[in-house]
């Protein structure tokens, strides 16, 4: 008799590597598949809060900015995160959103490209807010926004171009983009290539130093599990930092911080990317979350999520009749974020129900149901699970 997807289900978790991970997490009986939305809450992190909020803050108040650390968080969970993103130390620092990163990368790389490269080059389809900012950046730096699909980067690439902002993960289908060949081509004609890993960071391998990424940025509280609006990080190569000139600079970046002299003299290192005074209850709860990937070897988590996917695309294939979704996530490994996006004409309702039976997801209005698999903490029995809820909500089965 053959293998049923069930008891596949059933035997690849039994041989997981990684299963033991989700006990590090505070998890209900749902099925949570919108870690790429916001990760899930790590056990251990509301005691380190407990301890933060009761004792640093309220007991050794402002003692606690040296004695606590708090003064250095940002580097130092810099540092905590670079490995992650393929990134030596010193090169990333932890400060505000990722709107306001992605304007200091950019306006940042255009000066260091030039005044005689007149080109910003944006992925066409990129989240809107780094077009947004982009469109900013170029008014302020006498720049022109030029949209451009990722893959035609390449060859739109050339003498005018001052920088290229693209996402390593496309947020609605889950595609991904060629980091290694893009940031050759970008480089190679001169220009600088600043890269969004927001759908990528803590899900697959990066490798910013690796293939020569100019500058960076990415939120912490999808895959990284950080917390609702827990700030973002800033990556600068560092053969760029000696010049890299920040659009924003504040009292945080200056190198003598509490001088509070009237002129601006940038910081050495990844500090010129920080601004105003940090989050630092955000900041501490996120680096009480990067404890759950000590031990962890990105490349496990890589293949994890791509047998994941691959089991719900296998899943849907054997569950839900045919014509009622269609999957626009590549099939490809290599053209493969964390998540799988199903196009469905009925997808406000069906995720509606989804939730209701305790299944996660998300939805990219109009049609679009996206799937995000945090490897840490899901499961293949999960999986089977919101493939085959997903099918009795499509043909009206079960309650």
């Amino acid at each position: 008799m053959s293998e049923t997807v069930r008891e596949k289900a059933l035997r690849l978790d039994a041989d997981d590597r990684l299963a033991k991970l989700r006990e590090r997490f505070a998890l209900d009986e749902a099925v949570y598949l919108d870690g790429n939305s916001l990760g899930a809450l790590p056990a251990h992190v509301p005691a380190r809060m407990a301890d933060v909020i009761t004792r640093e803050w309220g007991e050794l108040r402002i003692r606690s900015w040296d004695e606590s650390g708090w003064w250095t968080a940002p580097e130092r969970i810099g540092d905590r995160i670079a490995p992650l993103v393929g990134a030596a130390p010193g090169q990333v620092v932890v400060s505000d959103s990722t709107s306001v990163n992605v304007f200091k990368a950019v306006v940042g790389a255009a000066r260091l490209a030039g005044d005689d490269r007149d080109e910003i080059l944006v992925d066409a389809t990129t989240f809107p807010t780094d077009g947004y900012i982009a469109e900013s950046a170029a008014r302020m730096t006498g720049r022109r926004i030029v949209p451009v699909a990722p893959a035609d980067v390449p060859d739109a690439v050339g003498p005018r171009t001052a920088v290229a902002l693209v996402n390593h993960v496309d947020y609605r289908t889950g595609r991904l983009h060629d980091l290694p060949g893009i940031t050759a081509a970008v480089r190679a004609a001169g220009a600088l290539a600043v890269w969004d890993l927001c759908h990528s960071a803590g899900a697959l391998p990066v490798g910013l130093d690796a293939h020569g990424v100019d500058l960076a940025v990415g939120c912490t509280y999808k895959y990284l599990n950080g917390g609702p609006g827990s700030p973002a990080y800033l990556y600068v190569a560092e053969r760029h930092q000696a010049t890299f000139d920040s659009p924003l600079p504040g009292w945080n970046s200056h190198t003598d911080p509490f001088g509070m002299t009237p002129g601006y003299e940038a910081a050495a290192g990844a500090l010129r990317g920080r601004v105003g005074t940090p989050d630092i209850l955000s900041l501490l709860a996120l680096e009480a979350a990067l404890d759950v990937w000590d031990g962890v070897d990105i490349e496990d988590v890589r293949a994890k999520s791509l047998a994941l996917t691959d089991f719900f695309l296998e899943c849907v294939r054997e569950y839900v009749p045919a014509g009622r979704v269609e999957s626009l996530t590549p099939g490809a490994h290599a053209e493969r974020g964390s998540q799988v996006a199903l196009r469905c004409t009925e997808a406000p309702a069906v995720m509606a129900e989804l939730i209701r039976r305790g299944v996660v997801g998300d939805l990219r209005r109009p049609d679009v149901l996206r799937f995000g698999f945090t490897p840490l903490y899901v499961g293949f029995a999960d999986t089977e699970r919101a493939a085959r809820v997903l099918a009795e909500v499509l043909t009206g089965r079960g309650a």
